[in-house]
């Protein structure tokens, strides 16, 4: 099968038509075309994302199976609680650790695009980050952030539609770092009715997170119906005592 090539001008082929495992590169579904916000949002609206490496043009992918974390089934391991009983204890106290949405998303990317031990993280490339970037001052991408002593140590960002979050990437300086942001981020989501949270891929730790793959199909009639709900107004981190440790 050949891969469509995407001009400038030319609309994202249907998602159902990307290729399968047995065609040598599964959930890929075009190339081409460019990284401006109205093509990015294009793209998330129809569950689709940019994921390529230089020297390669831009590739356009939605996996079948969908990995997917429902924010209700999302799991906090035993060994975590006690680390997020104290940041957030020094959170009203003013201590050492802080969790703030939007305040260093570039940093955030920054962080995000370095390479590590398992190779992940290489793909965000400088025009990556500045496509994002020209999302976040739109109020389509968002980053959550740990801090330590004022030091960025952990954080996530992604892409957010109406009640439907686009995750993309994670990085930790500390242990557990990017569990605790993520936290946070999960935690703030489900209150704001945001039930689904898109992983794009499977992994192993994404598992012993809560997230599950869901068939593709499926994933695109259910954000069909998110990305039309009202946005979210403020992004700001929510304690977590009123519950969500329980």
């Amino acid at each position: 099968m050949r891969l469509p090539w995407l001009d400038l001008d030319t609309p994202f082929p249907d998602p159902e038509t990307a290729l399968t495992e047995r065609e040598g590169a599964s959930g890929l579904l075009a190339a081409g075309g460019d990284l401006s916000p109205s093509r990015l949002i294009d793209a998330y609206r129809l569950g689709i994302f940019p994921w390529y490496s230089e020297p390669q043009p831009i590739l356009w992918w939605s996996t079948d199976p969908r990995m997917v974390l429902r924010t209700d089934d999302f799991h906090v391991s035993h060994s975590l609680r006690k680390t997020l009983k104290a940041v957030d204890r020094s959170m009203v106290s003013g201590g050492p650790w802080m969790v703030r949405f939007d305040s260093a998303f570039s940093d955030v990317m920054t962080q995000c695009s370095h390479p590590r031990s398992d190779g992940a993280g290489t793909w965000i490339t400088p025009d990556i980050i500045d496509a994002y970037t020209a999302l976040h001052r739109l109020g389509y991408a968002h980053s959550a952030e740990l801090w330590h002593e004022d030091k960025l140590v952990g954080g996530a960002y992604g892409v957010c539609i109406g009640k439907m979050f686009f995750g993309e990437s994670m990085f930790a300086r500390r242990r557990d770092a990017s569990k605790i942001v993520l936290t946070y981020l999960v935690h703030f989501l489900r209150l704001e009715g945001v039930k689904m949270i898109d992983c794009q891929q499977q992994t192993a730790h994404l598992a012993t997170l809560g997230a599950k793959p869901i068939p593709r199909r499926t994933f695109l009639a259910e954000i069909r119906s998110a990305i039309e709900q009202a946005p979210i107004a403020v992004w700001q981190p929510r304690l977590l005592r009123d519950g969500f440790l329980v």
